[in-house]
């Protein structure tokens, strides 16, 4: 029986100071031209919390506002604001710094992050109030220390540091003195992806009704690594979501394949739901300090906000046939072989027309295609266009080349089976997994027959194979047919049959073996 999809939920973190003193873009220039005219800008191109929150993109991303919607807004989507715009959302909530600096503290495990007294006191009151919060994590927040040792920290010891509204809060400190994987910056960017990757958890449980316990396996699969000097990317972050989260059911391992990491990740959980190893697998995925502000010069330049002001996360929940939920279908999966090719029809057929074909579908069988979800907001000026349109029209060709429909319906064709991108750019985040919210909604409604989810990965990027990688899978309406009752008798019955089959057995042998009589 094919696995089902219990549960998605989506999150973001508004951190505008992160932008400044974490995101690779600012922190390389900051090396090379620290009097550079662009750090001097960039202050003035940061959001307010409540621009974030107002952000159309934001706001379907958490589920408040649909795709569909999305659509029909003028475009460009950064001057204008959703005046509905709501903290939390069907699939999340979009966190607001101060309390995301807490849920640092609260998932740090080795005493590094160190928060000011008076900051905690003002954060913690809002921080207990979000319904998803346990009281187990809210015991675990410290009373915080003085400033005078936060400064300390960070102009004597390296640590990294932390700021809201403009002001030291708080630092990171490094955990080993000569080792980079253990330093200050590498340990903030492996607490921002276990904070976000925890909440998207909590959320994911709560939207599916699901009991922490009975989760038994968690997949993470964000950008992230983390190790010492003699394993630099050894893991396990899932373990460690887990054991904050109150998945004490629970194991877990790192999936690692850029963009494409989700989709092998969702995979891998149905397969193993599918197979009966284990019943429920959470996939989940914190977000990346190094991608924020990522495109902010050209942002900055042609005087648009700093739209890659948010860490952002999300969770899956994968279980065995319900009846009710959508279903993972795993028969027919697209992959991108190695010996497929890198040419963008190459990547395209191998990913959307394979699976389909040996489906016995067409293309235009599917309702809807989620590829790269990837914002055209904050992709468009920095020249990259706008990266889901293309890939529809990509997919929208190869349907003309296979006769399945005709070149002047190809602009429908993007209209009614592609997914306005919304997504923020993290890197793993966008490619095809975004959309599986809406996808499991539309599919329980009736709204929609069949959805793929096609994720792409950018394998060159590590310098070691100039290859690109992407797989895809499809969901569609569950069948109705749950996973059989289990017809066995009394677990002391089987051991008595087992016993008797196995003397009888015995005597046969014993038999045969002996000499024939005269």
């Amino acid at each position: 029986m094919n696995s089902v999809i219990k549960s998605t939920s989506y999150i973001l973190a508004h951190t505008p100071e992160m932008v400044l003193y974490n995101g690779t873009t600012q922190t390389t220039e900051r090396k090379v031209n620290p009097d550079s005219d662009y750090l001097k800008e960039l202050p003035r191109h940061l959001r307010s919390y409540q621009e974030a929150v107002a952000y159309y993109p934001n706001q379907v991303y958490i589920g408040n506002v649909t795709t569909e919607e999305l659509s029909q807004i003028d475009f460009p989507w950064f001057d204008k604001r959703f005046d509905g715009a709501k903290r939390f959302g069907p699939f999340g909530e979009i966190m607001p710094n101060d309390e995301f600096l807490l849920l640092l503290q609260i998932v740090d495990e080795f005493d590094l992050v160190k928060l000011e007294r008076d900051f905690v006191a003002k954060v913690k009151p809002a921080f207990a109030e979000n319904p998803v919060m346990p009281a187990e994590l809210l015991e675990r927040i410290k009373e915080g220390v003085e400033a005078s040792e936060i400064y300390d920290l960070v102009e004597g010891e390296e640590a990294e540091a932390l700021y809201y509204a403009n002001e030291l809060v708080g630092c990171v400190k490094r955990a080993h003195n000569i080792d980079v994987n253990l330093s200050a910056h590498v340990l903030h960017e492996n607490l921002t992806a276990k904070a976000s990757g925890v909440l998207a958890v909590l959320h994911a449980l709560r939207n599916g009704d699901v009991a922490a316990n009975e989760i038994e396996y968690l997949i993470e699969c964000s950008e992230t690594a983390i190790g010492d000097q003699n394993q630099r990317g050894g893991g396990n972050i899932a373990k460690s979501i887990a054991e904050i989260a109150g998945l004490s059911n629970a194991t877990g391992s790192d999936i690692r394949g850029f963009c494409a990491a989700p989709a092998h990740a969702i995979l891998e959980a149905a397969a193993l739901v599918k197979s009966g190893i284990f019943s429920c697998v959470a996939v989940a995925a914190g977000g990346c300090t190094a991608k924020l502000g990522m495109n902010g010069k050209d942002h900055v330049k042609k005087n648009v906000p700093i739209l890659e002001d948010v860490i952002g996360g999300f969770c899956v929940i994968i279980g065995e046939n319900d009846g009710v939920n959508p279903e993972l279908v795993t028969d027919y999966i697209g992959r991108h072989r190695v010996g497929t090719g890198s040419s963008p029809q190459a990547v395209i057929s191998a990913l959307v027309a394979e699976p389909l074909e040996k489906a016995g579908l067409t293309i235009l069988d599917v309702d809807k295609f989620s590829t790269e979800m990837q914002n055209p907001d904050v992709t468009r000026p920095a020249g990259a266009g706008n990266v889901p349109e293309a890939n529809y029209k990509m997919i929208a060709a190869l349907a003309v080349m296979r006769g399945e429909l005709e070149r002047s319906q190809m602009k429908e064709f993007v209209e009614k089976h592609g997914v306005t991108g919304f997504a923020p750019t993290q890197g793993h985040i966008p490619s095809g997994v975004p959309y599986m919210g809406f996808a499991r909604l539309g599919l329980l409604a009736g709204d929609l027959r069949r959805v793929m989810i096609v994720g792409k990965g950018s394998l060159f990027l590590g310098r070691l194979t100039n290859l690109f990688d992407g797989v895809s899978f499809l969901i569609e309406p569950n069948q109705g047919k749950t996973k059989s009752p289990d017809l066995s008798t009394d677990k002391d019955e089987i051991r008595r049959l087992i016993a008797v089959a196995m003397r009888e057995f015995a005597d046969n042998l014993l038999l045969k073996a002996e000499p024939e009589k005269s």
